[in-house]
């Protein structure tokens, strides 16, 4: 896929600067980032490319841009910076470990070996533009869109990488398979986490990263999901009922009718017996069982208001009746 930057109407607005000198989009050639030298690359990497052998004879013959390309083709098959098992990690804390890069080499994958060769080709922006958009193999793709992260100044990714987020082209990307990952969530790593397989990509500074995460919320805003609503019956509020008490009650199905009956016929059944002790205390003479059985002597020994006590008018008779 061949594109024409000459007669193609960019906006102004999109300039990088290198070296003091303004480059837009109409100009083919590319401005490079950082280390003009070393491709920001990390310095054991690179040190391991520039020594391999396969760096030094293999890809030295290899002098054109459409050489490298079929070179991709057929030997890259994962993206990690170093061959699965010849790198050696264990035992080693702080700086040395496998995050920074700085611990025991390995050999280095072929993948990393052709990146670093197509930064010594000095690649135009139609060139660029043609690895990412390459139809023949996705590590073809995956290559353009890492000599990117590497090369270009950090303001200028989203620009490059917003209309591939959401490509759907799987790769294994993992030395020895067993990691497929598809081409926009490779970007979105490359555009937001800073590790790469014991490795890392040059910083983006904190406001542009803001910027691109406000970007990245506006294309792909949080999705909410609704609380599930439980399935209650609806309240029945009919006046046909006798009893007031049975409106708003919940349905038959989840509260049986016969509980609910049982539990309202208690509830009466306690009210009145309570009103009739109440009532039969306060209207009548009858003492309350109780009582105790002093209260009852008390009692029958009291005073009558017309004849006195029992004891008294007993005597009083037989007085009466002695006279005679």
């Amino acid at each position: 896929m061949e594109v024409s930057y000459e007669n193609e109407g960019y906006d102004n607005d999109y300039q990088s600067k290198s070296k003091g000198s303004i480059l837009t989009r109409k100009n083919n050639t590319m401005p490079m980032w950082g280390n003009e030298r070393t491709m920001n690359l990390n310095s054991l990497i690179l040190t391991n490319i520039q020594s391999s052998h396969y760096f030094k004879v293999n890809l030295y013959e290899l002098k054109t841009y459409h050489e490298v390309i079929d070179e991709i083709y057929y030997k890259v098959q994962h993206l990690e910076p170093w061959e699965k098992g010849s790198r050696k990690t264990s035992g080693q804390t702080g700086m040395c470990g496998g995050v920074r890069g700085v611990g025991a080499g390995g050999i280095v994958s072929t993948a990393f070996c052709l990146l670093y060769k197509l930064f010594t080709l000095k690649l135009t922006r139609k060139q660029v533009t043609g690895l990412i958009t390459h139809c023949d193999s996705p590590y073809i793709r995956a290559l353009g869109f890492m000599y990117i992260r590497y090369t270009q100044p950090p303001g200028d990714l989203w620009d490059w990488y917003e209309s591939f987020l959401d490509d759907e082209e799987e790769m294994d990307v993992r030395a020895g398979g067993g990691q497929i990952m598809t081409i926009g969530n490779i970007l979105k790593s490359f555009l937001f986490k800073l590790e790469w397989y014991s490795t890392l990509f040059p910083r983006i500074p904190v406001p542009i990263q803001q910027q691109m995460e406000k970007k990245m919320s506006e294309k792909y805003p949080p999705v909410v999901e609704e609380t599930p609503r439980r399935n209650l019956p609806e309240k029945n509020f009919s006046r046909d009922r006798d009893d007031h008490r049975s409106r708003g009650d919940i349905s038959d199905t989840s509260r049986p009718r016969e509980r609910i009956e049982r539990r309202e016929r208690s509830h009466r059944d306690y009210r009145d017996r309570d009103y009739e002790r109440k009532s039969s205390h306060a209207n009548s003479r009858e003492r309350s069982p109780y009582v105790s059985r002093r209260d009852d002597y008390k009692k029958s020994s009291s005073r009558s208001p017309k004849y006195g006590s029992s004891k008294r008018r007993d005597r009083d008779d037989y007085k009466s009746r002695s006279k005679y």
